[in-house]
């Protein structure tokens, strides 16, 4: 074997070590929004909020101190904050609000969206220009997801959309800052740090919050939050950055456009919210766009 065909071959396991990685994420991320619901059976919104960002601070600075992790760059704090505003605040609360009026299926219409804007802020904020071939089934996957979401809902606008749409464009943005700072430091770090970032105001927000909402504990309540907290902050986001890393920013975003659908499945067993039969034509649909992408150049 030459010294060309081993760095082809390493570069290959790093590309698929990505791809899996970033796959788990939207596994991850597609649990959110059912298990937000079931959160806000036992919590109030902004405590809902508060209190998971603390807990999910918690998990990230216990593995910090375990094992000695210096602090970062002065450099790195301002994209840090970034990434604090956008995906640990910014998007749960927001989604979260929504969900108070809106379905989990129907948020899944503006996480349709997702992918693209992400994409979008990518090629503004790095200076990488995807192909044509890629934006061309980019916007088709985006297409499709945003159509069959819409005909699941009904094609009805909720008054939550407005918090959705805000949602979409801090998720990106934190996206792609963090997307960006995975490359210079492990992924699990970019989102510890932004979490550490974050616990004071969530410590502070959970006292006033539980105080001001009421609490009613329950089973489906407490796992919605420690889901939120655990997987979907923590670990999804931890393997989310990761992947990134390893594929980049535009090509790991495409990878979502799975997520609404998955959302829908979840809704459907965990929430008992009813899946249109044109589901099976559009997650082929979505993966055959997926599928371009992937091999698409940037």
């Amino acid at each position: 074997m030459t010294a060309q065909d081993s760095a082809t071959d390493t570069t290959s396991i790093a590309v698929s070590s990505g791809t899996l990685l970033a796959a788990l994420g939207v596994v991850a991320f597609s649990l959110t929004f059912p298990s937000t619901v079931w959160g806000l059976e036992s919590f109030g919104p902004w405590s809902l909020v508060a209190v998971r960002s603390a807990l999910a601070a918690t998990i990230a600075g216990t593995f910090l101190l375990a094992l000695r992790v210096p602090l970062p760059d002065r450099r790195h704090w301002a994209s840090l904050a970034t990434v604090a505003a956008g995906v640990v605040v910014g998007f749960p609360l927001l989604t979260t609000l929504a969900l108070q009026t809106s379905t989990s299926s129907h948020a899944a219409v503006v996480v349709g969206l997702l992918p693209l804007t992400t994409a979008a802020f990518a090629a503004l904020r790095t200076g990488r220009r995807p192909s044509r071939t890629f934006w061309a089934a980019a916007l088709a996957g985006a297409a499709v997801v945003i159509a069959f979401t819409v005909q699941q809902s009904g094609g009805a606008l909720h008054t939550g959309d407005l918090y959705l749409f805000g949602a979409l464009l801090v998720c990106a943005a934190g996206y792609t800052e963090g997307g960006r700072l995975a490359r210079q430091m492990p992924g699990w770090q970019v989102i510890g740090w932004a979490l550490i970032l974050c616990l004071p105001f969530a410590v502070a927000g959970s006292a006033v919050a539980l105080a001001f909402e009421p609490v009613h504990l329950g089973v489906r309540g407490v796992i919605g939050l420690v889901w939120v907290a655990a997987g979907s902050t923590f670990f999804g986001l931890y393997v989310w950055y990761r992947g990134m890393a390893g594929i980049g920013i535009a090509r790991a975003s495409q990878l979502q456009l799975a997520q609404p659908l998955l959302t829908l499945v979840w809704s459907v067993m965990l929430l008992g919210e009813e899946l249109s039969p044109a589901a099976p034509i559009a997650a082929v649909a979505v993966l055959v766009c997926i599928a371009v992408t992937q091999r698409s150049r940037t």
